[in-house]
């Protein structure tokens, strides 16, 4: 049975949080009511915070993470092994990594992964990107850090075949992660060792 609310603006803002991803109706109604009872700086602030993110945030000309400026924190880092490039599927997963302290290299974020359900192919993310960017020359090692799903294993042998010819070393990280989950929602300690632990891809 459809809720029925008290008020059209009430309606419509509960509908937009329940766009969020993990949000149903009820949790977007307890989210919504909890900002009513906010005052209007708090309120606005938050407004602000999600206006200006969305217009201002940019993504890196190198390895597409987020950033505030051309060139994200990572890639800029002198301190990083540039030789040795760990390619993940989202920001999320170059987070998860980088609280390991485990990796020291740089990162390449494709923005999804291979998914012919969703409709997903491999010009639809940074594969090619990827390839120019060991063209160019000084990549050693590409680290294949997908997670171990169905769709993150096609899209490893992908980017596998396309890397072939350039001779790079081709790894991916230790199967300490279970199969189907996903690396976000990996501890530390078991990300972390998958990394030390690499494996060269297909053994």
């Amino acid at each position: 049975m459809e809720k029925q609310y008290p008020s059209a603006l009430l309606e419509k803002a509960v509908g937009e949080f329940a766009k969020l991803p993990g949000i149903g109706r009820k949790t977007a109604l307890r989210l919504v009511l909890h900002t009513l009872r906010r005052n209007d700086e708090e309120v606005e602030r938050f407004a602000a915070a999600i206006t200006t993110l969305k217009h201002e945030v940019k993504y890196c000309r190198v390895c597409h993470n987020i950033s505030d400026t051309g060139i994200c924190p990572i890639c800029a880092d002198e301190r990083r092994d540039r030789t040795t490039v760990c390619v993940v599927e989202n920001v999320q997963d170059v987070m998860a990594i980088e609280n390991t302290q485990q990796f020291h290299g740089v990162y390449h974020v494709l923005g999804g992964i291979i998914s012919p359900m969703d409709g997903i192919g491999p010009g639809d993310i940074e594969i090619d990107s990827l390839c120019r960017r060991v063209e160019e020359g000084g990549v050693e090692e590409v680290i294949l850090a997908l997670s171990s799903t169905m769709e993150g294993d096609t899209t490893n042998f992908y980017i596998s075949r396309r890397l072939q010819a350039a001779g790079v070393k081709i790894t991916a990280i230790a199967r300490g992660i279970s199969v189907g989950n996903e690396l976000e929602y990996t501890d530390e300690v078991t990300l972390g060792r998958s990394i030390v632990n690499r494996v060269p891809f297909g053994t």
